[in-house]
């Protein structure tokens, strides 16, 4: 999985949406790879945008295609970009569905995406397009939440990854942990991990202090093992953590307190109500919009192959 390939980064060309471009574009230089700008638009979009003379854009009701061509022009220009091998693929939909469509079909082996990180209202009013994003998407994606800690650095035409602390919130699920193990040991990351004890087993001990309380240390003693073993297979040094109360409090406090450059956590996915597309558990949903780091959301049914380093052919436009 690590180092990533194929990076696909899909923007709406806002300042915030290019908060993630540099560690898009990090990521693929170091995987010695590609960067795929995806921009999903409401309406059809010609598929020689980019080499139309300025003339056929100037009938009424194209000033849309002038604007979207300018912004592509411009993001291409970005020195994050110096060197780096690019593709640019517009297509028309919805963006979550065609952002995991496109994400498939090109093999990409992480999205990246900035989140507004929205709460209460605001999120119920607006939703998060990034948190559909990471609940559709077939591959890990980096979720980045300006302003947060940063851990890459550009310079001229030089960008590095500082990754000096990892923390790993666990839930003992092989294809998170694999992908932890494999950025702490490629980076020379320190390699945190976190089990949290969810705050209903301590609720259970008190309502049922006899059975309740046995409940609460056999999970204190299958953590503990779990953790002992985890560290032990590693095959990298691993500082454990276990703690008790609600999941994304702990996980987001470890984080804070000890200035962690990435959480890497596994996705849980819940099925949408009306029959919608499938949303993010509230765990990491909370992670992701308190995180003080960027976080690695990692699907639990990622199947741990190599991409292929390049794509022969990749998605029309439409």
């Amino acid at each position: 999985m690590y180092p990533f390939r194929n990076v696909l980064f899909p923007t709406d060309f806002s300042p915030h949406a290019r908060a993630a471009l540099k560690y898009a574009a990090a990521f693929a230089r170091q995987g010695d790879g590609r960067l795929i700008i995806l921009s999903v638009q409401e309406g059809s979009v010609p598929t020689n945008l980019l080499s139309l003379p300025e003339r056929a854009l100037e009938e009424e009701g194209k000033e849309w295609l002038k604007a979207l061509r300018r912004n592509i022009q411009s993001l291409l220009a970005d020195p994050l970009l110096q060197g780096l091998e690019t593709d640019t693929i517009i297509v028309e939909g919805d963006p979550a569905t065609e952002i995991a469509r496109a994400a498939r079909d090109l093999h990409a082996g992480l999205i990246t995406v900035a989140t507004h990180g929205r709460k209460g209202l605001a999120r119920v009013l607006f939703g998060s397009t990034a948190e559909e994003i990471i609940a559709e998407a077939p591959c890990p994606v980096l979720s980045v939440r300006p302003p947060q800690h940063d851990f890459v650095e550009h310079k001229g035409s030089h960008t590095e990854i500082h990754l000096n602390r990892i923390l790993l919130a666990t839930d003992f699920r092989p294809v998170t942990e694999a992908a932890a193990r494999q950025m702490a040991r490629r980076t020379g990351a320190e390699l945190h991990a976190i089990y949290v004890i969810g705050d209903i087993v301590d609720q259970l001990a008190e309502l049922l202090p006899d059975s309740g309380t046995q409940t609460l240390r056999d999970l204190r003693a299958f953590a503990q093992e779990r953790m002992r073993r985890f560290a032990r297979d590693a095959g990298t040094p691993v500082t454990p953590h276990i703690a008790e109360g609600r999941p994304y409090e702990e996980i987001v406090r470890l984080a804070m307190e000890n200035d962690f450059d990435l959480i890497v956590a596994g996705t849980s996915v819940r099925p949408s109500l009306f029959g919608g597309a499938p949303a993010l558990g509230q765990e990491i949903e909370r992670i992701v919009r308190n995180a003080p780091c960027p976080v690695l959301c990692v699907p639990s049914g990622l199947v741990m192959t190599p991409a292929p380093a390049h794509i022969s052919d990749p998605v029309p436009q439409t």
